[in-house]
């Protein structure tokens, strides 16, 4: 008898699925299975939102204008390791770093040239950032506001997503509490200022990339973000308030109709939490709007040019699970940062599947095939199954702090990787199809030298401030942190006088300190 075939996820592939009963609203009808839009891409595309970023502001600027005359639709901001985690280029902890991951920000001078010529109040911008989330949003408001945009028309999203980096990701500053006040801070500021801005990506990607099923993803996510709501409920906002700009942020990988059934299965599941759980009564609160990024983790530095077959693979996979923007990853990217070259065959890829495949003329056109409707209904009850375990371990926040979350992602990580080297799972190149001599593609690097140009600009941007301006914009932040005053004003202020990201997030240290992984 042959062994069983399972997905990521553990759940039995049978040889052909039994008819099930669907009764499913049309799309754009709770609880949004089939899609939250009724036309979906019949109306328009999800937006192809590459996401890019390294070197100096001037250069991330000009792969910018790049990928949108080449047809891209939105932008995705990469920064670098310092910026992320709030130390300046010159910051001897930041040496070697600077402008290796994204774009080094250090003040907001960095951002206006990261976007010179480009109209932010046509653009949306997607940025990919977390503790230091609060001080880029301001940065990039200020920067929007000077060139004439008006607040109501500054579209975007903010990653935000601090929980994630306790469960997955490590680009933490400040213990969780202090970290998710400087969240609801934000939720609080954009309702009345920036309304079309969305102020949280909460983040299923990190998770997934670190090795975690789809089950796990979706269910981890889910669990942060009622941690999110719950905090912001709270700090006295009302659900409806900023349920509609909370968007989500997941991976895609390699088998197409797991992934299909696991994003129908999430606009199911977080519709019933919102409404169910929390009590919304605006149906745009109940709405699953997610980005999707095709999955580094599978990408091989072996035969790199396969994973073009891969990322189209995904790619596909996430259209047809009615994703609201994509990134596409380029197949060099096991190899170091995309060239100019692989960037734009990830673009094409997203242009190609969109106009040429046929797969947006029709809203969820897999619907019906007993094989996906198992799979949805599956991955739906899997998931309430583990945020029932979650709930009963106390939500996200204590199941970060006894490290449950870290330690079931490593299980199911440890658990892929022994079936790899038992050939049971197949990568091919990999453990399977390898050849013994490969031509590698050219690799992107980023000189040294512009590190050095970095630091040099910010010294000198740093020697020409009105300093007693400076004094005062950090002593306002520190006593806004040290009370329960929203963080974002002081935020604004400082940076639109030139104070650096580092030194906002050391002000900041010594209130808060820093968080220590157990």
């Amino acid at each position: 008898m042959a062994k069983p075939i399972k997905t990521s996820s553990g759940i039995d592939i049978p040889v052909t699925a039994s008819p099930r009963p669907v009764d499913h609203p049309q799309p754009g009808e709770f609880p949004f299975t089939r899609g939250i839009y009724p036309e979906m891409y019949r109306g328009r595309f999800w937006t192809m939102r590459q996401y890019a970023g390294f070197g100096t502001a001037r250069q991330t600027n000009e792969r910018y204008r790049y990928l949108l005359q080449s047809g891209q639709t939105g932008l995705s901001v990469a920064f670098d390791l310092p910026t992320q985690i709030g130390y300046d280029s010159d910051d001897p902890l930041a040496r070697g770093e600077v402008g290796k991951t994204g774009v080094a920000i250090d003040t907001i001078d960095d951002m206006e040239t990261v976007f010179d010529g480009i109209p932010l109040g046509e653009v949306s911008t997607s940025m990919t950032i977390n503790s230091t989330a609060i001080i880029l949003l301001a940065m990039y408001a200020t920067v929007a506001r000077r060139q004439g945009v008006a607040d109501d028309k500054i579209r975007g999203t903010i990653q935000n997503d601090i929980l994630k980096e306790f469960i997955a990701r490590g680009t933490y500053i400040y213990p969780p509490r202090p970290s998710m006040r400087l969240i609801t801070d934000v939720f609080s500021y954009a309702k009345d200022n920036l309304p079309s801005f969305n102020t949280i990506s909460i983040s299923g990607y990190h998770i997934r990339e670190a090795g975690a099923t789809a089950v796990e993803e979706i269910a981890f996510t889910f669990a942060d973000a009622i941690c999110y709501i719950e905090a912001a409920l709270q700090a006295g906002l009302e659900i409806d308030q900023f349920a509609p700009r909370l968007s989500f942020f997941f991976n895609v990988h390699n088998n197409i109709f797991e992934e299909v059934a696991k994003f129908r299965a999430a606009r199911r599941i977080w519709a019933n939490i919102v409404k169910d759980r929390f009590g919304a009564k605006d149906e745009k609160s109940m709405l699953l709007r997610f980005h999707t990024q095709t999955a580094g983790s599978t990408l091989t530095a072996q035969q790199p040019e396969n994973n073009i077959v891969r990322v189209t693979l995904q790619a596909l996979a996430a259209a047809l699970g009615g994703t609201q923007s994509l990134h596409t990853n380029s197949f060099d990217e096991a190899l170091g940062l995309p060239t100019q070259k692989s960037a734009m065959i990830a673009l094409r890829t997203q242009q190609i599947i969109a106009h040429e495949s046929g797969v947006a003329s029709s809203v969820d056109p897999l619907a019906g095939s007993h094989y996906v409707e198992y799979l949805t209904d599956e991955l739906e009850k899997r998931v309430l199954d583990l945020l029932k375990e979650i709930d009963d371990r106390g939500g996200a926040l204590q199941c970060i702090e006894t490290s449950y979350f870290q330690n079931a992602i490593a299980r199911s990580a440890y658990d892929y990787q022994k079936q790899v080297e038992a050939g049971e799972e197949i990568e091919v190149g990999v453990n399977k199809f390898q050849i013994d001599q490969e031509e590698y593609p050219e690799i992107l690097k980023v000189d040294q030298a512009q590190e050095e140009d970095q630091v040099k600009r910010l010294k000198e941007i740093k020697a020409s401030r009105d300093q007693a301006k400076v004094k005062e914009c950090l002593n306002n932040l520190e006593k806004a942190a040290r009370s329960t005053d929203n963080m974002v004003n002081p935020v604004i202020e400082a940076v639109g006088h030139r104070v650096s990201v580092g030194e906002i997030s050391n002000r900041l240290r010594q209130v808060w300190g820093e968080y220590e992984a157990q």
